[in-house]
């Protein structure tokens, strides 16, 4: 009989383990050789490991289990706990979605992190009112500009078509004097091979992790902008955790965050150095294509603060002090 009984105390406290433990899905754009993935990998470890195994955060890279434009949406609705976007594809949503998609507002790590930390509340009350958390964000290496010819005024891009993937990167393409046409990072290399584009404005690791080499040949190193993935959580989900978990989560999100940071610089030389290696040819751009692009750059960032002068101009201000 005690046996038994002690064999029901055993077996009560196995289910109540099992019960309590959760795994929750994380869904991500990019594939496992960005460097946002990576940290995302990392996150989820960190917090399996500083839980014991109580919460389990399952990455799917790629878009594998949900395309990057639904990702906000699955995350609002519950469809999944949390996940990872790239900022400015919101920037549909509020104009605040923008502050990281705006070229030569903000063209150095040090003035990018600058500009985060000046946007971050604005950010914080827009994913509130959806239902959501911000966890934390990653930068990519500075946006610049790759094609299959030589390029050294906007003339020479006259009449292509150029990738587009945000409204802002649309609205440049349109200042450009090019075409934009949405193509998503999986389809990048189909898009140039069969002509959709011909040009875009992407990251070197996008460059690197994609081949590039197979389908352009010239990167000019523009730095325009350094954007920013960030990771999201359900809030109902977040607040339903003890409080140790949810600790155990922001602790992890300070970390990737940190890690993020950090890392981008060495990860840009990495990834323009693997360019250069594969044949791209990596050069500065001319005077006339910075000084045309910068011009575009202050109509962009007028027409930006003009959408919502209460919230942009709260960022501009932080941002300039």
């Amino acid at each position: 009989m005690i046996k038994k009984i002690i064999g029901l105390a055993l077996l009560s406290g196995a289910l109540s383990t099992v019960s309590w433990a959760e795994t929750w899905n994380m869904p991500t754009p990019y594939g496992d050789a960005n460097m946002p993935t990576k940290i995302a990998y990392q996150f989820a470890e960190e917090i399996k490991a500083k839980t014991g195994g109580d919460l389990s955060i399952t990455v799917h890279s790629g878009a594998s289990l949900i395309k990057h434009p639904e990702i906000p949406r699955a995350v609002q609705s519950g469809q999944v706990q949390l996940g990872e976007v790239f900022i400015g594809t919101l920037g549909n949503n509020h104009p605040v979605f923008k502050h990281d998609n705006i070229p030569f507002v903000a063209t150095s790590y040090e003035d990018a992190h600058k500009l985060w930390l000046a946007a971050k509340p604005e950010m914080e009350k827009l994913l509130d009112k959806d239902g959501m958390m911000l966890l934390y964000v990653v930068p990519w290496p500075a946006q610049s500009l790759y094609t299959k010819f030589p390029v050294s005024s906007l003339a020479d891009l006259s009449n292509s078509k150029m990738r587009a993937y945000s409204p802002s990167t649309s609205r440049l393409a349109d200042l450009m004097g090019t075409t934009p046409t949405t193509v998503q990072v999986p389809d990048i290399p189909q898009a140039f091979s069969t002509g959709i584009i011909d040009s875009m404005v992407t990251s070197p690791s996008t460059g690197a992790n994609g081949q590039a080499w197979d389908y352009l040949s010239h990167y000019t190193s523009i730095d325009a902008w350094i954007p920013k993935n960030m990771v999201v959580v359900n809030k109902r989900a977040f607040q339903r955790l003890d409080k140790a978990t949810q600790g155990v989560i922001l602790e992890a999100a300070a970390n990737a965050e940190k890690s993020g940071w950090e890392g981008v610089v060495e990860q840009a030389r990495m990834d323009t150095q693997t360019l250069i290696d594969n044949g791209i040819i990596v050069s500065k751009p001319s005077a006339q294509l910075i000084s045309e692009l910068q011009k575009i750059g202050a109509i962009m960032a007028s027409e930006w603060e003009a959408e919502a002068p209460s919230e942009v101009g709260a960022i501009l201000k932080a941002y300039n002090k």
